[in-house]
C-alpha cells in the first residue's frame, strides 16, 4: 500500500467544516484528451486529505480492477464515475466535486476533453469563475486547447490557470515550460482573460499540486492549491442591477401568491420598487420568502419567493428588475453562438430559444462572422455561409415574441441562451447576447418612471413634450405669467402702454429671481449607486 494512503484524514471537528463564511470558487478543468484533467483533481483531493475514507478504499479496489496505472493508484477514478469513462480512460460527462480547505470552498467541474463532448465542457464553463487548462508538456498547445480557451472566454470566465502537466516526461525542462507559456500568452492576447497563471506540475505524482515541487525549483510561483486558495475572484452579479427571472408562480392556496426563482443579479429588500418586464409595470416587493423564513434582504445567488403589494398578472418567463437600470426588451438579438450538433446551422429554420426562464420561437437571420480557434478573432463570413459542428460565430436572430435580457458581458444569467431543435428537443447551440433591439431596428429605451427616479438617487429625466427639458419649461412659465400680468394690469389701468410696461417689468424681475434661486439651490447631480456599479462591468470582446 502506498504510504500516502495512511495519511491522517482531517479531523471531523476541524475548522474546515465551518465553511459558511468562506469565499466560494467555482472552477473547471479543461483541455485536450488525455492531458490529465481527472488525474489532477483526484490527486489534489487525495494529497490534501479532502477525499473521504470510503472513496479512498474504493480507489484502491478500482485501481486494481482496471489496472490503468499498473500497480499504482489511478487518481482519475476518484472523479470519473461512468462505466464507459473507466473502461475507455476518458471523461465523457461533467463530474462535479465539492471540497473545502481552511481558506476557501470549492466546486470543481471536471469536463471532457474530446471534441465530441464539447457541449459538456460548455456546460461546465457556463457557471465557472476560473478555468484550469491542462496542457501536455510533450505536445504543447493543441487545437482543442485553443478551442477550450476560446469557449471559456466566450462564457465569461476571466481567470485561467495553464497547468503544464507531465513535466517528468520532458525531464522537468524549464525551456519547454517557458515556450508553452509564451505560446499561450501570445494566443490569449485576443481573449478577455483578466489573469493568467502558468504552473508546471506532474499530476499523477502530486508534484506542485499541494506542495512546491522539489524537481522544478526554478518555478517561483505557489503550488496549484495555494494559488486557488488565494486568487481574487470578483462577483459581478453582486454589484449588478437587480434581476429575477420568474421560474414558478407559487400559489399553494387562496391566501398566498408569490413568484419563485433565482436572484440573478443585485439585491432586493421588502418595500423596494421593481419593474416587471416585458410589460414595463412597476410595483413594490412585500416579502422575501424562503423555507427558513422571511429575509430582510435577498442577494444574488439565492433562490427565493417574492410577494408583491399588488395583484399583478405575472407569468413564468417574465423578468423582475431594477426600475432605474432595467433590462432591455426586444425581439431582435445579436449574439455569439457555439454550434453543438453535426447538422449545420440553417438560417431561417425555426428553433426554440430559451433565455432565463423564457422560451420563444426564433430563427437565425444571418451568420455574420466566424470565430477562429487559432486566434479567437471574428472573421467576416460570406453571405449565406453557416456554422458547422463545434464552430463559433456571430449571428443575428429574430424572435417571435419580445424578451427581456442583458448583454452577456453584463449578466451571464440573463444574457446567455440556448437553442433547441423543435423536433428532437435537442440542445443544438449556446449563445451569448451582444445586443438586443426591436424589429424596427431601434434600441428599446430604458425608461425610468418620474416618481421613482428621485427615490433611486438619479437625476429625473425630462418628460416628453414639445418643450421638453428644464429650460423650455421655464420659458413657458415666464411667458405665460407675463401674459397674465399684462392682461390683469390692462383691466385695472385701462391703458395698453402702461399695461405692457408692467408686464415687461414683472417678466424681467421673475427671470432674475429665478436665476438667483437656481444658482443658490442647485447641487451636483447624484449618480445612481446601481448605475455606478454597473459601469465597472466591461463589455465587448470574447
Amino acid at each position: 500500500m502506498p504510504s500516502a494512503l495512511v495519511a491522517t484524514p482531517p479531523n471531523p471537528g476541524s475548522s474546515r467544516l465551518v465553511i459558511a463564511d468562506k469565499p466560494l470558487l467555482r472552477f473547471i478543468t479543461c483541455g485536450s484528451v488525455d492531458d490529465g484533467k481527472s488525474t489532477l483533481i483526484g490527486r489534489l483531493l487525495f494529497d490534501a486529505n479532502l477525499a473521504p475514507d470510503d472513496l479512498i478504499a474504493a480507489l484502491e479496489t478500482d485501481s486494481k480492477k482496471h489496472g490503468t496505472q499498473g500497480e499504482a493508484l489511478d487518481f482519475a477514478l476518484l472523479v470519473d464515475g461512468l462505466a464507459a469513462e473507466r473502461e475507455q480512460g476518458i471523461t465523457i460527462d461533467v463530474a462535479y466535486r465539492y471540497f473545502a480547505t481552511e481558506k476557501r470552498k470549492f466546486i470543481v467541474a471536471d469536463t471532457p476533453g474530446h471534441e465530441q463532448y464539447t457541449r459538456n465542457m460548455a456546460v461546465g464553463a457556463s457557471t465557472a469563475d476560473l478555468a484550469i487548462l491542462l496542457v501536455d508538456a510533450r505536445k504543447g498547445i493543441l487545437p482543442q486547447t485553443r478551442r477550450h480557451s476560446v469557449i471559456t472566454s466566450m462564457f465569461g470566465v476571466r481567470h485561467v490557470v495553464v497547468a503544464v502537466n507531465k513535466m517528468d516526461l520532458v525531464s522537468y525542462s524549464e525551456d519547454v515550460f517557458r515556450k508553452i507559456e509564451a505560446d499561450f500568452r501570445d494566443f490569449a492576447k485576443n481573449l478577455r482573460f483578466t489573469s493568467i497563471y502558468v504552473a508546471p506540475l506532474v499530476a499523477k505524482d502530486g508534484d506542485n499540486l499541494v506542495k512546491k515541487s522539489v524537481h522544478m525549483d526554478w518555478h517561483k510561483g505557489p503550488p496549484l492549491l495555494g494559488y486557488l486558495e488565494g486568487v481574487a475572484i470578483e462577483d459581478s452579479t453582486q454589484i449588478a442591477p437587480f434581476r429575477f427571472p420568474i421560474q414558478w408562480v407559487n400559489r399553494p392556496n387562496l391566501d398566498f401568491r408569490g413568484f419563485s426563482g433565482l436572484i440573478s443579479g443585485g439585491n432586493i429588500r421588502p418595500d423596494d420598487i421593481i419593474r416587471i418586464l416585458p410589460t414595463g409595470r412597476d410595483t413594490r416587493v412585500a416579502r422575501i420568502v424562503t423555507y427558513d423564513g422571511d429575509l430582510e434582504r435577498g442577494v444574488s445567488g439565492q433562490s427565493v419567493t417574492l410577494t408583491l403589494t399588488e395583484e399583478i398578472d405575472i407569468s413564468r418567463g417574465d423578468l423582475l428588475c431594477s426600475p432605474v437600470s432595467p433590462a432591455k426588451v426586444g425581439d431582435r438579438i445579436e449574439a455569439k453562438i457555439l454550434w453543438l450538433v453535426r447538422e449545420p446551422l440553417i438560417p431561417g429554420k425555426s428553433y426554440l430559444l430559451k433565455i432565463g426562464t423564457k422560451i420563444t420561437p426564433a430563427h437565425i437571420v444571418s451568420v455574420d462572422a466566424h470565430i477562429e480557434i487559432e486566434t479567437g478573432l471574428a472573421k467576416p463570413m460570406p453571405t449565406g455561409a453557416t456554422l458547422n459542428f463545434n464552430e463559433m460565430g456571430e449571428a443575428k436572430l429574430a424572435l417571435e415574441t419580445a424578451v427581456a435580457c442583458d448583454p452577456f458581458t453584463e449578466n451571464r444569467e440573463t444574457g446567455g441562451f440556448i437553442l433547441i431543435d423543435r423536433i428532437t428537443n435537442e440542445t443544438i447551440a449556446v449563445g451569448m447576447v451582444r445586443a438586443i433591439t426591436t424589429s424596427s431596428g431601434r434600441a428599446t429605451p430604458a425608461l425610468t418612471d418620474l416618481s421613482y427616479a428621485s427615490m433611486e438617487g438619479v437625476p429625473v429625466a425630462p418628460l416628453p413634450g414639445p418643450l421638453a427639458g428644464r429650460n423650455g419649461k421655464t420659458v413657458s412659465f415666464i411667458l405665460t405669467s407675463a401674459l397674465l400680468t399684462t392682461t390683469l394690469a390692462y383691466v385695472f389701468v385701462k391703458e395698453t402702454t402702461l399695461a405692457l410696461e408692467i408686464g415687461l417689468a414683472q417678466t424681467l424681475a421673475l427671470a432674475g429671481l429665478y436665476y438667483l434661486h437656481e444658482k443658490l439651490w442647485r447641487a451636483p447631480p447624484v449618480q445612481s449607486v446601481e448605475n455606478e456599479k454597473a459601469t465597472i462591468i466591461d463589455g465587448g470582446g470574447l
